[in-house]
């Protein structure tokens, strides 16, 4: 009988090692036969999963989130200045219609039937078609015009335009379009919205705007070929664009021209797009015409821009462009070019060290990032922090990366309250915000950092109200805190800083022991909006603030409103909802 073949032995494994690489390279076999299958299918799965996600993208959009804020009153319900809208989903495109329009004149007499059909609206009644909404009736966001003839040769609002056919509404449209700095919103076919800075078109019967929004089943939205038209009353005048251009008013010449405004040129076929190309050209950040001249130049003590006069006196029809505003040679009319004024964009530590620490104080959200970027530019020296936020280094904050007690810079940030942190510092600036707009800024920021915003699940998941409850209660405090334990406080408010920018910030570059140069402040209120800004494209489009949230949050305002008082300060912003 013949014996079995005898295994070669290993000198390095024992019989029992081989057995058992045996049993696992077998093993590994057999995995490895199955594995392309498993692969395979979870491959297919995770595609089929993808498809249907994008197409339900596709169809509904993004979820609707919460953004920056705008002007107060501008809210529904109750009044709570808060904002709505919603970031461009997949449906929802956006589309350039016609060239860059200029500001359109509107001074001269019409006849009746001119005025109809040119859409000079100021004898037109202020009501809106019957079935919309509650909260679109009358507000101050805008005033509904009326139902306007409308077609695809000839746009009666030659703006940008919007199509969302699954959750357009009367809101949404305008807040889109004050956005953009227009002037006009008009909804169609109960799903497109068009923006504009003039009505050009005559009335149809408010019979036929009678489309329900496609997201709002109570509103209507136009009809077919007609326009729903609001004239948009929160729109910021200086803050208008025409292409590239931002209109800043109707300004009388200053006594010196040629030196406040160095460079000129003859312009016989005047048109606003000829001015701002030859100033652009030139490399000046002003823009004016006064006629048939163009003239460009820099904000200067000379031509401050800060007493706008009416728009009426600029109202001399362009030789160039008959729906246009070209001013006269006693009142120009101004528009901000593309070219960066570059006067106050330098930066540096300070030469030696501060001995006196000065702070930026703030609760989180009040636009702490916003006023050291206005500093920075008002000085010409960094700010610190008590944190560091290495974004905030990457945007240009070089400070951030000191130690707070460096002393090599101007200012430094912090959110602290407490009685040791506070009198840590020698002086301070707080600045306070109208709480409401605070909560959902730092709500933004925590879920989704400094220019994003949170989902919608956390706005109405449990998230929101936990917020709320834990830092209302510490807007107060923080204030309380630096008011009773701070040295040489001076208090600056949010949005007396956003109405009256020079000002406030000659204030503040006061306290902080240099001599302000206004020239160079006049150069930040060109460049005042910085990197940090959120877009303002995705709001809510409801109240988050429940009656209990409200009934709290107006007790912590009352409070702060007394301690401001009782220190013989003025008390919290008018706008600030419920005092």
């Amino acid at each position: 009988m013949q014996n079995p073949p005898q295994r070669r032995a290993s000198p390095w494994l024992s019989r029992r090692d081989e057995d058992a690489m045996a049993k696992l390279w077998v093993k590994f076999q057999r995995s490895f036969r199955r594995r392309p299958v498993r692969f395979f299918t979870l491959l297919a799965l995770y595609l089929a999963a993808g498809s249907l996600v994008f197409l339900h993208a596709g169809f509904t959009g993004e979820p609707r989130v919460a953004g920056s804020q705008r002007s107060p009153g501008a809210g529904e319900g109750l009044g709570l200045p808060y904002l709505g809208g919603t970031r461009l989903s997949r449906g929802f495109q956006e589309v350039a219609v016609g060239r860059r329009r200029g500001h359109w004149f509107k001074g001269m007499a019409k006849e009746p039937a001119e005025r109809s059909r040119v859409g000079d609206h100021s004898a037109v009644r202020s009501r809106a078609p019957k079935g919309r909404g509650g909260r679109e009736k009358e507000e101050d966001r805008a005033r509904y015009i009326g139902c306007y003839v409308d077609n695809t040769r000839s746009r009666t609002l030659r703006g940008v335009s919007f199509f969302d056919y699954k959750k357009m509404t009367v809101f949404r449209c305008q807040d889109n379009c004050a956005e953009r700095g227009y002037l006009y919103a008009g909804l169609e076919f109960g799903a497109e919205c068009y923006c504009g800075h003039k009505v050009q078109a005559p009335n149809a019967s408010e019979s036929e705007c009678n489309m329900e929004c496609k997201g709002e089943r109570s509103s209507t939205c136009g009809g077919a070929n007609r326009l729903s038209i609001y004239r948009l009353e929160l729109a910021q005048e200086s803050a208008r664009r025409y292409g590239s251009a931002i209109f800043r008013g109707c300004f009388r010449q200053p006594d010196n021209v040629s030196i406040a405004l160095p460079a000129s040129q003859p312009m016989p076929n005047m048109s606003v797009d000829k001015c701002v190309d030859f100033c652009t050209e030139k490399e000046f950040p002003l823009s004016v015409l006064a006629g048939t001249v163009c003239r460009c130049g820099f904000p200067t003590t000379l031509f401050p821009l800060h007493e706008r006069e009416d728009e009426q006196l600029c109202a001399q029809r362009c030789a160039g462009e008959e729906f246009e505003s070209c001013g006269t040679t006693e009142f120009l009319l101004v528009y901000q070019t593309q070219v960066q004024d570059n006067r106050c964009m330098d930066r540096r530590f300070l030469p030696t060290r501060s001995r006196q620490l000065v702070a930026l104080a703030s609760f989180p959200g009040a636009g702490n990032t916003w006023a050291r970027h206005l500093i920075e530019l008002a000085t010409g020296f960094y700010t610190g922090s008590y944190y560091f936020d290495g974004s905030l280094y990457n945007k240009g904050f070089k400070g951030e990366r000191d130690h707070w007690r460096s002393g090599r810079t101007i200012c430094i940030k912090t959110h602290e309250s407490g009685q040791k942190e506070i009198e840590a510092f020698d002086s301070a600036i707080l600045l306070i915000r109208n709480p409401y707009k605070s909560l959902m800024a730092e709500f933004n920021r925590k879920f989704a950092g400094h220019l994003g915003y949170a989902a919608h699940a956390h706005w109405r998941g449990k998230e929101w109200p936990e917020f709320v409850a834990n830092y209302a209660p510490w807007w107060a405090t923080h204030t309380l805190d630096w008011l009773r334990f701070g040295r040489k406080v001076l208090v600056v408010h949010f949005e007396d800083l956003k109405q009256d920018l020079f000002t406030q910030l000659k204030r503040m570059v006061g306290l902080l022991g240099i001599t302000a140069c206004e020239d160079r402040l006049l150069c930040v209120e060109g460049q005042k909006d910085g990197n940090f800004k959120r877009s303002g494209l995705r709001k809510l489009e409801y109240d988050p603030y429940t009656p209990e949230m409200r009934k709290m949050i107006s007790g912590y305002i009352r409070t702060v409103d007394a301690a401001l008082k009782l220190r013989n300060l003025s008390g919290v912003p008018d706008d600030y909802y419920p005092r």
